[in-house]
């Protein structure tokens, strides 16, 4: 699965052909999350709440890029990383 982005500690993944609806992975520590890339909702997991929010306020910032790399994971084509939320 490749990293997309770090910051933070978070660090932030995606599949390649992964399943609906576009998602990405969250981990900060030993906690996980998927989170919905067009609604930002969590879909599974759970992280720490500054976490949470540190990721949220990322991928609100990045969600068009986040769109794109998920049709190329989609297609398995290779991933840029997405810089980090500072």
């Amino acid at each position: 699965m490749p990293e997309i982005c770090r910051f933070y500690g978070i660090v932030i993944k995606m599949f390649f052909n992964d399943h609906e609806p576009p998602h990405f992975h969250a981990e900060y520590g030993e906690h996980s999350a998927l989170i919905d890339i067009q609604t930002l909702a969590v879909i599974g997991g759970r992280l720490p709440s500054r976490a949470m929010g540190l990721t949220i306020e990322w991928a609100s910032a990045h969600q068009d890029k986040l769109m794109d790399l998920w049709g190329k994971a989609k297609s398995c084509e290779p991933l840029q990383k997405i810089e980090p939320l500072q």
